[in-house]
């Protein structure tokens, strides 16, 4: 990939900005600096944190339009989407300093001896968030919101291909007022990764990514006895029962697939169709989806942009030109579109079978595989064939029988009747290959967190 960081048009192909990455040195300095400020920074009385997470709130806000071109230039998203995605990010802050004081308010236990106990929750030192392109504001917000809460300092090493978003999130947290060297963005390579998770003053690493990097830097994490938190991939299945509203399900199906170009983890890539609704879920879905059209991604009307980079598109016409000469079913779709930009078409694959790529590699982009079964419980078993387990949704007139789908799912969320969603009060995170621990919610704040027992006889 190179040394250097650098921000390319997906929709022209241009390279518009390119920055290099720091020197070993640099890096040193930034760990130490975080290594400092943590002392203080713990320290800081808890209303004093709050208080500047809520102006990081009020600065996306302020910001709100800036920081959305930014990422539709970096990234591509539909510009209508990146202004709610910086949205999403100021709530996160939002709900962070609402709730900070109940978060991290002692909780006594009952015990059986005499006298009391208490378990506090504390910092643990500087982080490493290593963060992905798809979401360029969000992902970074909710790792490093409800840990600046807690009193951990942070160093941010972002996707190659969006440095202007790293680099404004981090102009955002100087400017709201935080101390120097508690939020530090850094370029630097794998290598320098590997570095700073070998250095005792760093405590801890969080990763949204892929299955691929995950293990990677899982690996020398545990080699060095430092927590981890994994977000990776995802292959999500969308359950349909019989009974539903087929036009809210298809509606619900195209949103699900196509939300950020389908290149979401969470996105619904797997719908999973029981008995005769088959038929006449795939008959409105197809063309529902072969009606979906890319568009430049600065104008408000456009819902689906060029994937990230040419790369991606590659990526994905691999997966579906592999499935299609094993035997599946082309609905509609499965080409580039001709020109500079990094467009594909919606596509709809129908006959995927265990033998082919698409069955167990996940799909990021524009890409649905519908599947036919004769029963729930068949529906169930192939929902839960996959390695991944992020999240999945479940559609059926009967809440009471997709609840129980729902719970023999393998996921670490489900949506009934609806498409994942995020918001600051939901935990976020999988089980198997999509990665170890949550979140967001309350759970947000526990998981780079002391939890200390004090105990007075």
């Amino acid at each position: 990939m190179g040394s250097s960081y650098k921000t390319t048009n997906p929709v022209t192909g241009e390279l518009v900005r390119e920055y290099q990455v720091i020197s070993d040195a640099e890096v040193e300095e930034a760990i130490s600096a975080a290594f400092d400020a943590y002392g203080r920074w713990r320290a800081t009385k808890l209303v004093k944190r709050i208080e500047l997470l809520a102006r990081i709130a009020e600065l996306y806000r302020e910001r709100q339009d800036e920081l959305a071109a930014t990422i539709t230039l970096e990234m591509g998203k539909p510009i209508t989407q990146a202004r709610a995605e910086v949205q999403l990010v100021a709530s996160i802050y939002d709900y962070y300093a609402d709730n900070g004081e109940r978060f991290l308010a002692d909780e006594r236990l009952e015990i059986a001896g005499a006298g009391e106990a208490f378990v506090s929750t504390e910092p643990i030192g500087p982080l490493l968030g290593i963060m992905p392109w798809n979401f360029p504001y969000y992902q970074v917000a909710r790792f490093a919101a409800p840990n600046l809460l807690l009193g951990n300092t942070i160093l941010l090493k972002h996707a190659r291909n969006c440095p202007q978003a790293a680099l404004a999130m981090e102009e955002i947290a100087r400017q709201a007022g935080l101390p120097d060297g508690t939020y530090r963005n850094l370029f630097i390579t794998s290598g320098q990764v590997a570095n700073i998770l070998a250095d005792d003053r760093v405590r801890g690493v969080s990763l949204t990514g892929s299955e691929r990097a995950g293990s990677a830097v899982a690996e020398v994490a545990g080699r060095h006895l430092k927590k981890y938190v994994l977000e990776l991939g995802g292959s999500d299945p969308f359950v349909v029962l019989d009974g539903v509203d087929l036009d809210h399900t298809v509606r619900a199906a195209v949103n699900g697939r196509m939300y950020n170009g389908g290149q979401a983890c969470t996105a619904s890539k797997r719908i999973i169709v029981v008995g005769d609704t088959y038929e006449a879920f795939l008959e409105a879905f197809v063309p529902a989806m072969a009606a979906v059209r890319p568009g430049d991604p600065t104008d408000p009307e456009t819902t689906f942009g060029p994937l990230c980079s040419q790369s991606a598109v590659d990526e994905i016409a691999e997966l579906v030109d592999d499935a299609v000469r094993s035997g599946a079913v082309l609905r509609t779709g499965g080409k580039r579109l001709d020109g500079p930009g990094a467009f594909y078409e919606p596509t709809v694959l129908t006959g995927v079978t265990p033998s082919m790529r698409a069955y167990r590699e996940e799909l990021f982009g524009p890409v649905a595989v519908v599947h036919r079964v004769d029963s729930v419980e068949e529906a169930i078993t192939l929902a839960n064939d996959s390695p991944y387990g992020l999240g999945a949704s479940v559609f059926g007139a009967d809440i009471a029988q997709a609840r129980a789908v729902a719970e023999q799912l393998e996921t670490g969320m489900v949506w009934l009747n609806g498409i994942s969603r995020s918001a600051p009060d939901l935990p976020f995170g999988g089980v198997k290959r999509s990665g170890v621990g949550r979140e967001l919610a309350r759970f947000g704040v526990e998981e780079f967190a002391n939890k200390k027992l004090i105990r007075i006889p």
